[in-house]
């Protein structure tokens, strides 16, 4: 992926293009007819005629999505749709279904994917890697290089919290209702690397620490460093990590728009020697907790105060805060829409349990979920 080039328009002047952005999603595979998850990614992978969009995640009932990188939001767009396309149409080559949820509504016991990456992680981290079936999306902006990527990193931590609350899709976990918008966000950082991270300073430091933390032996490898945002190990990107899979299209969309905006916004910040700002990194795990129990539905943290505010004031606050960079992309009129749209109808995690207040049955919940499934009861 690439940081952005600038062109000379007709009257000379200087025209930045935008930070190319791509976004990796992550879904379960369940049976079409009961919702039941199948642990059937190896036969799903092998039914697609190219594989190239898709890969297998740590458990078998799990499948992943990988878009080009685009420039435009709405060559995004069709790239999000593209690859859940091709996601879709290799699961039901094999009689199973897919569905963008961030955890499984069900009791399950995941099996781990025939990989022996991941069967070491299972075996290394116990319970905590085979409870381990959470589905997130990725979302990954171009840089230059690791000194501009970690300028950025610095810069964003304040607001990766909101990006979390838009994205909430994981109320329900092990047949209950967790009381929570976005429960995975409480699964995942059971991992000992993931989760809030502090100022790397520089690209020297934040390797330092990278090397730090790999001494001690506990993670296996640099692709086991799941800070919420990161130094791509695959690509010359910053990778965002902290959202939720969404159920809508749009929903990834928004996140990926704010996302690029706000590395955009930070390399700015860092070019004119901007300090980030030193808020600790125990503060931003509350912030988190916020965004995960109740998305958008009440109170966040407002990185401009530390304080509580309503869900709309804390987004707006975001919107303001990168409206250059939106402004310059072309993207703020679609962003502000998306937002608006995500504040009227709720995220996911409101979706889901309005199916199942009109049902009462997880099941209608997971395969309200498919695909290009059919309207549930709750639907409109």
């Amino acid at each position: 992926m690439a940081h952005p080039t600038e062109t000379f328009t007709a009257t000379g002047t200087v025209r930045t293009e935008p930070r190319t952005v791509g976004v990796e999603e992550e879904f379960l595979l369940v049976d079409p007819a009961t919702g039941r998850a199948r642990a059937v990614a190896t036969s799903v992978l092998r039914s697609a005629p190219d594989t190239g969009d898709l890969c297998a995640e740590l458990q078998r009932e799990q499948l992943e999505t990988g878009t080009d990188p685009c420039r435009d939001l709405g060559h995004l767009a069709e790239e999000i749709r593209r690859t859940r396309a091709a996601a879709q149409s290799a699961a039901e080559a094999i009689g199973v279904g897919v569905v963008p949820l961030a955890t499984y509504p069900l009791d399950v016991e995941p099996t781990t994917s025939p990989n022996e990456r991941y069967r070491r992680m299972v075996e290394r981290f116990g319970l905590v890697g085979r409870e381990q079936l959470t589905c997130g999306c990725h979302v990954h902006v171009g840089v230059a290089d690791d000194e501009e990527a970690v300028g950025a990193l610095d810069r964003i931590r304040p607001w990766l919290a909101p990006l979390l609350a838009l994205s909430t899709n994981s109320p329900f976990w092990g047949g209950a209702d967790t009381g929570y918008a976005g429960y995975r966000a409480q699964v995942w950082p059971r991992w000992p690397s993931a989760g809030p991270y502090g100022p790397f300073g520089s690209a020297a430091g934040y390797r330092a620490l990278a090397d730090t933390m790999l001494g001690t032996g506990t993670l296996l490898d640099p692709a086991m460093l799941y800070f919420d945002a990161r130094v791509s190990t695959h690509h010359p990107t910053v990778e965002i990590r902290v959202a939720d899979v969404c159920r809508e299209p749009d929903d990834a969309v928004l996140i990926a728009a704010l996302a690029r905006a706000l590395v955009e916004t930070a390399i700015r910040e860092w070019r004119a020697g901007i300090d980030p700002d030193p808020v600790r990194t125990e503060v931003l795990r509350l912030a988190s907790w916020r965004a995960a129990r109740s998305g958008v539905a009440a109170d966040l943290v407002d990185p401009l105060t530390w304080r509580p505010a309503p869900a709309r004031t804390v987004l707006d606050r975001l919107v303001t805060h990168v409206r250059a960079a939106l402004d310059d992309a072309g993207d703020l009129p679609l962003v502000s829409d998306l937002v608006d749209a995500v504040l009227r109808r709720g995220t996911g995690a409101d979706r889901q349990r309005a199916v199942f207040r009109a049902t009462g049955d997880l099941r209608a919940v997971v395969l309200d979920a498919l695909l290009d499934g059919p309207p549930s009861a709750a639907a409109g």
